[in-house]
C-alpha cells in the first residue's frame, strides 16, 4: 500500500484526487491550509517520512507558488520521497500571464530537483469557466473576453488521471489532458444562462496586453490532446444550477 501526500487536499481537484486514491487502497495524507488532517511543516521537512508519492495540487493565483514549491521540493529531498506528481496548465510556456509564468517556473524547479517527477498539464477546468461567467452574470450585462476560446475539461477526469499517475512510477512530462470541445467564451456564457434561466446580454469585450493576445492566439489550447469526454453542458447539468 502506497502512502501518498496530497497538497491542496480540500480544493476542487485535490479533494477528488484524495478520494480516488483512497478508493484504490492508498494511505492518503491530506495537506491543506483548511484541513488539520495531517501535520506537515514543509519548511523543516517534518511529516514526509514514509511518503512514497506527493501529488502537488495546491496553487494560488495570488502568487507564491514557486516559494511553496521550493519548500515542498526541499522537504521531499530531505525525506527521500521518490515521486512528485505536479498538475500544471496547458500554455504556461506560451501565454505571458503572471500565474502561468510561475507554474512554468515550478515545472522547471521540479525537473531540476533530482526528485522523480511526473508533470501533467491540462486545459482550464469547467469549474473555472463557471466561476468566471457566474460572477460576470451579476452585472446587468454579461461581459466576456472577445475572440477568446477555451477547451474546458472536467476536474473529475483530471483527478482520475492524477490518481493513476500517482500510483505509478515517475514518468516525466506526460501527454496533456484537454477537454472535448473548443468553445468561444461567449458560447459558454450562453450555455450558463440557459442552464440557470437567467436573461443577460452577452457582451464581448476587447482587452489589452500580451496575455490577452496569447489567449486570443490559442496558446492555452491543445487540440491534439482533446481526450476529455464531459462537455460544459453536461457539467452544468450535474451541478443542478438555479437562477439567482
Amino acid at each position: 500500500m502506497k502512502t501518498i501526500l496530497v497538497t491542496g487536499a480540500t480544493g476542487t481537484l485535490g479533494r477528488q484526487v484524495a478520494e480516488r486514491l483512497r478508493t484504490e487502497g492508498a494511505d492518503v495524507r491530506g495537506l491543506s491550509r483548511r484541513s488539520p488532517s495531517y501535520a506537515v511543516d514543509l519548511r523543516d521537512g517534518k511529516g514526509l517520512d514514509g511518503v512514497d508519492t506527493i501529488v502537488h495540487c495546491a496553487s494560488s493565483p495570488r502568487g507564491g507558488d514557486d516559494r511553496a514549491a521550493g519548500y515542498l521540493i526541499e522537504a521531499a529531498q530531505r525525506a527521500g520521497v521518490p515521486h512528485l506528481v505536479y498538475i500544471s496548465i496547458v500554455g504556461v510556456d506560451r501565454v505571458p500571464l503572471g500565474y502561468y509564468t510561475l507554474k512554468h517556473r515550478v515545472e522547471r524547479m521540479i525537473e531540476d530537483s533530482g526528485v522523480g517527477a511526473t508533470i501533467q498539464r491540462t486545459t482550464q477546468f469547467h469549474d473555472l469557466v463557471l466561476s468566471v461567467v457566474s460572477g460576470a452574470s451579476k452585472l446587468p450585462v454579461l461581459p466576456v473576453p472577445a475572440g477568446v476560446s477555451v477547451q474546458p475539461v472536467d476536474s473529475g477526469e483530471v483527478a482520475d488521471r492524477l490518481a493513476a499517475l500517482a500510483l505509478g512510477a515517475p514518468a516525466g512530462r506526460v501527454p496533456d489532458l484537454g477537454g472535448p470541445e473548443v468553445r468561444e467564451f461567449s458560447g459558454l456564457a450562453g450555455a450558463y444562462l440557459r442552464a440557470t434561466g437567467r436573461r443577460r446580454r452577452v457582451v464581448p469585450v476587447r482587452l489589452a496586453g500580451k496575455a490577452y493576445a496569447g489567449f486570443r492566439g490559442g496558446g492555452h489550447l491543445n487540440l491534439e490532446h482533446a481526450v476529455g469526454t464531459v462537455t460544459f453542458e453536461e457539467f452544468l447539468a450535474r451541478r443542478h444550477l438555479r437562477a439567482g
